[in-house]
């Protein structure tokens, strides 16, 4: 078997063990959120969404690392550099100290003082949302020590263990749930919820650790500074704080803004939105998680071919795979949140909407995005791609200090999306070669010609039908059928087709 065939094989595996992973994930989510959100209520419900989005803000720092440390970790292991290995090691997790102290001294000063005095929250929920906000840090502070481990097992592809951690930690956010929402013991619900999170962190940080020292030679920590990776890797990371920055603003800044002008019920209407949008977009991100290495590690060895094939094939597929979710999601918003929540908040509908259109346009940058962190090359890239995403924050500004509609934030994001897609693709052409041309036309207007053919019939069944039971079940069928039907026939290429062919015969026949 060659080595790109043995690649292959491994991607599959990877993807195979992550989608386990989600789908269990995904089921336990839609249970414990109609749960969390019925026993917090609309009000407290946007009130941890919106607090966490401060302590987020912060998190751009370990954000901009945590690629830098995966980028570092994967590039040696491309090379077969042990030693390089160790050195990235020690010193990640010693920049990740000096910088877990800087964090909790910005979020417990400035962050603290925004909270109670710039947030709208009811002044009898302040103390419950101080509550948040501290737990938060703390849960913010053990993510970020805890970056190079995780990023050591997904250097390594060890997606099995990463699976059965996930679970694990499913799991333990399920008996958190229940316990909240059943327990008769008198207690501020809101608060006890955010402190138990705080343990399932430092539980799951545990595993993590305890999983990585027994199995990593790199990932034991030995008291070194090494000059030159101290440079490279601030460097590296620094120039991607703009792009981290930028991406914040775009989410958690504009989720402020909305608290700022309207208040924690737009909040939770958002939160929800979002919730929806991760559990549809885990799906194809997972595909594209189980590619990442095989891309730095084609990068690292010089071999662009292979680089362009897993970029191009990466970009469609994960759009493909998150098609056959958001198409009927898209026509039938309103009955399954009715289904799954029963009462939701004003706005939830069109937020969901809107978001899963901006996804649908990310989706398409992720492994464009993968080359561009794998050349190490982000100075001019970051100051174009996270200046265009930061532009965002200040439209969005404008919309709501004007009084337009809420969900014109999230149409800015769409066109400014759409921009940053672009911007990738020039800066690209110019660092690894990237045809504009062929990017364009193989994925860009492949995945738009499949996607509009896909949406015809369930459109006109969605317009024709009353709204039920039955006109959801047809389009959930329809909307399927289509997605596939289009994808195999203008999607795939010949090559594809075969080998998805020959796949289902193997396996049913």
């Amino acid at each position: 078997m060659t080595e790109q065939a043995e690649n292959t094989k491994r991607i599959a595996k990877n993807t195979l063990m992550l989608y386990v992973r989600m789908l269990f994930s995904m089921l336990v989510s839609l249970y414990t959120s109609r749960l969390v959100l019925q026993t917090l209520g609309v009000e407290d419900y946007g009130i941890y969404n919106v607090v966490g989005g401060v302590v987020a803000m912060f998190s751009m720092i370990s954000n901009s690392l945590s690629t830098s440390v995966s980028r570092f970790l994967t590039f040696e292991l491309g090379k077969g550099n042990m030693e390089g290995l160790k050195r990235v090691f020690s010193t990640s997790l010693s920049i990740q100290v000096v910088l877990a102290f800087i964090v909790v001294i910005l979020s417990e000063s400035l962050g603290f003082w925004f909270l109670n005095v710039h947030m709208t929250i009811p002044e009898s929920r302040l103390y419950a949302a101080s509550w948040v906000f501290h737990a938060s840090v703390f849960t913010f502070v053990i993510n970020l020590l805890s970056v190079p481990f995780s990023a050591s097992i997904v250097s390594h592809e060890r997606m099995t263990a990463f699976a059965y951690i996930g679970i694990f930690d499913v799991l333990l956010r399920l008996l958190i749930v229940l316990f909240v929402a059943y327990s008769d013991l008198a207690f501020d619900r809101l608060i006890v919820y955010a402190l138990l999170l705080v343990g399932v962190v430092c539980i799951m940080q545990a595993i993590y650790w305890s999983y990585c020292v027994r199995n990593f030679d790199e990932c034991r920590f030995h008291l070194k500074f090494d000059i030159n990776y101290w440079k490279e890797m601030g460097t590296f990371a620094g120039w991607n704080f703009i792009g981290c920055s930028a991406l914040l603003l775009k989410d958690q800044g504009v989720n402020i803004l909305l608290n700022l002008f309207i208040g924690p019920v737009i909040n939770a209407a958002r939160g929800i939105a979002n919730m929806v949008n991760n559990v549809l977009i885990s799906f194809s991100t997972n595909f594209v998680t189980a590619l990442t290495p095989q891309i730095i590690k084609s990068y690292a060895i010089g071999d662009y071919e292979y680089m362009y094939s897993l970029v191009e094939r990466g970009s469609r597929f994960s759009y493909y795979v998150l098609l056959i979710l958001a198409l009927p999601v898209l026509f039938e918003t309103e009955f399954i949140l009715t289904l799954w929540l029963k009462n939701y908040p004003e706005h939830t509908v069109n937020f969901i909407r809107l978001i899963l259109i901006i996804t649908m346009c990310d989706i398409l940058s992720n492994t464009l995005i993968n080359v561009q962190q794998a050349t190490g090359k982000l100075k001019n890239y970051q100051i174009a791609v996270g200046g265009m995403m930061l532009m965002n924050f200040p439209f969005s500004y404008l919309c709501l200090k004007n009084g337009l509609p809420p969900e014109l934030t999230l149409v800015v994001a769409i066109l400014i999306s759409l921009c940053c897609l672009l911007l990738r693709l020039i800066f690209l052409r110019t660092m690894v070669g990237l045809s504009i041309k062929h990017y364009l036309y193989k994925v860009c207007m492949n995945v738009l010609c499949v996607t509009l053919v896909a949406a015809v019939i369930p459109f006109f069944i969605y317009v024709q039908m009353v709204d039920n039971v039955f006109r959801f079940i047809f389009i959930c069928i329809t909307a399927f059928v289509c997605s596939f039907t289009s994808i195999y026939f203008i999607g795939c290429t010949r090559n594809e087709r075969k080998y998805i062919l020959n796949f289902l015969v193997r396996k049913y026949f």
